[in-house]
């Protein structure tokens, strides 16, 4: 069954913390971004600044051009899973090693540009694939539907690895990626802009578990 996680893509402590608060009363897994300024064009919170509620299935997104120099933060944290980029130039055998070896879960992005047979090495390693849709570093914009493509390409590459999806989940695209084969769900704007994020999150499970009509 596909699940929907809210995402937290934010600048400063202080909406962190807000962000926390207001996703903690219905959220069960999440998704945290952090950046470098350099890979994504914006800086987001640090991995310095970053905790959950205990029972939060937490996925970090590092959105840094160098994962080795954030790695051994990340692991003390103790995150469900630590992803990372497909396109970053560093050893990424080496990071996943590291990552597996501390007993988390590691996956890899990619971004709209990247075709996955050229990055068939990490994925075949990966436990997560995340197709990347949105804008590095900020919340909104339309889901590239056209990426769903890379669910099958993936599979064919890792047939075990679970598909996340980030960029543009909304209650009129939900349900088409998740039969498209995404199992992961990050939404960011559909949650964290509604008036009601609780409600706009039910909205967005409805739509994973509804059945299709002829």
């Amino acid at each position: 069954m596909a699940v929907v996680a809210p995402c937290i893509t934010v600048e400063t402590a202080e909406d962190y913390k807000a962000s926390i608060e207001r996703l903690t009363p219905f959220a069960a897994r999440v998704h945290v971004d952090i950046s470098d300024g350099e890979f994504a064009p914006s800086f987001l919170v640090g991995e310095d600044q970053l905790y959950w509620p205990t029972n939060w299935q937490v996925d970090v997104h590092a959105m840094v051009a160098r994962p080795s120099e954030h790695i051994d933060r990340l692991i003390t944290l103790k995150p469900y899973t630590i992803i990372f980029h497909a396109e970053v130039t560093e050893d990424r055998a080496a990071l996943i090693t590291k990552i597996r070896s501390a007993g988390i879960r590691v996956g890899v992005a990619l971004l709209k540009t990247t075709v996955p047979n050229t990055v068939a090495d990490v994925i075949r390693q990966a436990d997560h694939v995340m197709i990347f849709s949105g804008t590095l570093g900020t919340y909104g914009g339309e889901a590239s539907m056209m990426q769903l493509e890379k669910v099958r390409l993936v599979k064919a590459i890792n047939p075990k690895a679970e598909i996340g999806w980030d960029g543009g989940v909304s209650v009129d695209n939900a349900y088409t990626l998740v039969q498209g084969g995404v199992d992961v769900l990050n939404s960011g704007g559909a949650i964290a802009k509604a008036e009601d994020p609780a409600a706009a999150y039910a909205a967005l499970v409805q739509e994973t578990t509804k059945h299709g009509v002829i």
